[in-house]
């Protein structure tokens, strides 16, 4: 009897999903919770893992087609069911081998497989779900359980352990590590003891509310060794009973034996041992996937000591990248994507250099024509060609989310952009005063970036219109100053939010900014704090430009852009109202908002707040001047 696979809920509000890869084939073999298929969202790229154990009959929906949530999938039965559609006599059929034994004074086998377990189940409860079997041994044991990840965030998957079956855990100390399309973080031990037994190994998934693993008493901890072998008759049951009829007699019968065993019956119990043939046993070790006793299995150890995820793995193949010899940079050694990119790069300049190297220069050159050669090479400063020219490659599912939302942000706003021209001479020259003492006193270096957001923060408290936002004929005006940091990696432009950014002085936002952009590049900021701007600066001057168009971020009303800050001759006016020329620090800010709220008239008065604020340089207390 066949199976169904239906597509899973992936998270609120999202109704469908778009079948990515299948990693496995019709004809394959797959156990339960063994990866079946990829599947994406506009929110999450995930696995899905199998509901069932068999061999996968039929796939119903192919690669990149999207379906709705709940609909069916692939089929997986018995491999004997290949190429047929379910058929329900088989469940009619199967309850007829455990009545014929009934009418008969002796019990024979097949009675046996249906009346064995029941005695198992009675004596010993704990085989029911493997939950239960830790239960008895363990004691006081507690579950640790997958934590919430973030809003519409439903399941996460175990990178790695870091401690073992048998260590002891302080509460709040790392217990392992955990790894969602968002994000990459520690999971703190919320009691205090040994870990006695670990339920999801590395490299698996599961669920938010799941059970990864259980925390006891040192004296608890033997028990974990003992849980598979507890739940392996129960797991060989349930899968016997999905085979069919015909395979469920002798199979139960030799689970429910092995069941008896472990829970202390005498052997008079154990009928007809000879018609119990060892290969009826086999599948059993089968059922158990991955232990989490047995981590290093799964993680595959790199030859540096550290370990890799399944997006390395897959990221090397794709590059052709040795993972022996790259050295990792992560914690423990670990091998990040940066590090396989940067090994991709490095191995591409190098082909590149050794086609291009000209044969003259085998040949011997006098010592003139070596100098003269290499004051060309370095006068030319060429830039270093890219290994992505001339090259094809699929987008991100980063880069289309970012391509969707800047086309609809467009699409849905009358959007407009001022400049204006501010004076940053004192803010330059408190920065150069301050930075040493802050930087010491702070733990952050002091840039330019605080003192925009500061100032812009302040200006959004006198212009609400600019910090609110129009939803249909409702206008919002927003009680907080939440605002968006624009940040570049490698990734794309992620954008963490400053909660509560009007409550801060200048040091909190220094702090805040540092913060939120190191654990974004590092991939660890959290999935709640990459949402709920209401409003958006972005430093589009760092590379030099001296001013930008930004488009304004979707559920917000404006976006605030600063430019290059550069030295250069302007006309100053003294106290006495004299022109004069003066070398002064200057940059541009530009507002992009949507015209359908905000008007001309309102950016203007909102930039010339913020550069009345910056001109003013009244940063002293805030610096400790």
């Amino acid at each position: 009897m066949s199976d169904t696979v239906q597509m899973p809920a992936l998270g609120e509000s999202v109704t469908e999903g778009t079948v990515t890869r299948w990693l496995k084939q019709v004809g394959d073999s797959v156990q339960v919770d063994e990866p079946l298929l990829e599947v994406s969202t506009d929110k999450v790229d995930t696995e899905i893992p199998s509901p069932f154990t068999g061999t996968l009959l039929e796939i119903l929906v192919g690669e990149d087609e999207t379906v709705e949530v709940g609909a069916p999938l692939a089929r997986i039965g018995a491999a004997d069911e290949a190429g047929s559609a379910p058929a329900a006599p088989q469940a009619e059929a199967a309850p007829a081998p455990a009545q014929e034994p009934a009418d008969t004074a002796d019990a024979g086998a097949s009675q046996q497989a249906a009346q064995v377990p029941a005695e198992v189940e009675e004596s010993t409860p704990a085989p029911a779900a493997p939950t239960q079997a830790a239960d008895a041994p363990s004691g006081d044991a507690q579950d640790v359980t997958m934590p919430a990840l973030g809003e519409s965030v439903t399941e996460g998957t175990v990178t790695r352990w870091l401690k073992q079956v048998g260590e002891s855990v302080e509460v709040d100390e790392p217990l392992l590590e955990v790894s969602t399309d968002k994000v990459d973080t520690e999971i703190p031990s919320p009691v205090a003891g040994t870990v006695v037994e670990i339920l999801v190994g590395e490299d698996e998934t599961a669920q938010v509310g799941a059970v990864l693993a259980r925390v006891g008493s040192a004296g608890a901890a033997p028990a974990a060794a003992a849980a598979p072998a507890a739940t392996a008759a129960p797991a060989g049951q349930a899968e016997n009973a999905t085979a069919g009829a015909d395979s469920a007699g002798p199979a139960s019968v030799d689970a429910s034996v092995e069941g008896a065993q472990q829970a202390g019956e005498p052997a008079a119990q154990q009928p007809a041992p000879a018609q119990q043939p060892a290969p009826a046993q086999q599948p059993a070790p089968a059922q158990q996937p991955a232990p989490a006793a047995q981590p290093s299995a799964v993680a595959q150890p790199a030859a540096g000591g550290g370990y890799l995820t399944p997006l390395v793995r897959k990221l090397a193949a794709e590059k052709g990248v040795d993972l022996a010899a790259v050295t990792g940079t992560g914690v423990g050694g670990r091998i990040r994507k940066e590090d396989v990119l940067e090994a991709a790069e490095r191995a591409e300049r190098e082909r590149a250099a050794a086609a291009q190297a000209p044969a003259a220069a085998e040949r011997t050159e006098s010592a003139a024509e070596q100098v003269t050669r290499r004051q060309r090479r370095a006068e030319s400063a060429a830039p270093e060609v890219s290994p992505l020219r001339g090259t094809t490659e699929k987008a991100s599912r980063l880069r289309q989310i970012i391509a969707s939302r800047m086309v609809e942000s467009m699409q849905s706003m009358a959007q407009l952009t001022t400049v204006v021209e501010v004076d940053v001479t004192k803010v330059a020259r408190l920065r150069a005063r301050a930075k040493d003492d802050f930087k010491a006193r702070e733990g952050v270096g002091l840039s330019y970036l605080p003192f925009f957001v500061l100032a812009a923060t302040e200006a959004l408290k006198a212009h609400p219109k600019v910090n609110g936002v129009l939803t249909g004929d409702q206008i919002t005006y927003h009680g907080q100053e939440n605002v968006g940091i624009a940040v570049d990696t490698d990734r794309g432009l992620v954008v963490p939010v400053i909660r509560d950014a009007g409550d801060l002085n200048l040091a909190g936002i220094a702090r805040k900014i540092a913060d939120l952009a190191a654990r974004t590049r590092a991939n660890k900021v959290t999935p709640d704090e990459l949402s709920g701007a209401t409003f958006t600066v972005t430093n589009t001057g760092w590379a030099g430009a001296l001013f930008d168009t930004p488009i304004v971020p979707l559920g917000t009303s404006a976006i605030l852009g600063t430019g290059a800050i550069v030295k250069r001759p302007v006309v100053a006016t003294d106290e006495d109202g004299t022109d004069y020329v003066a070398i002064r620090t200057m940059c541009y800010l530009s507002l992009s908002y949507d015209h359908r709220l905000v008007d001309g008239a309102d950016a203007s008065r909102y930039l010339a707040t913020v550069k009345k604020r910056l001109e003013e340089g009244d940063f002293e207390s805030e610096l400790g001047l």
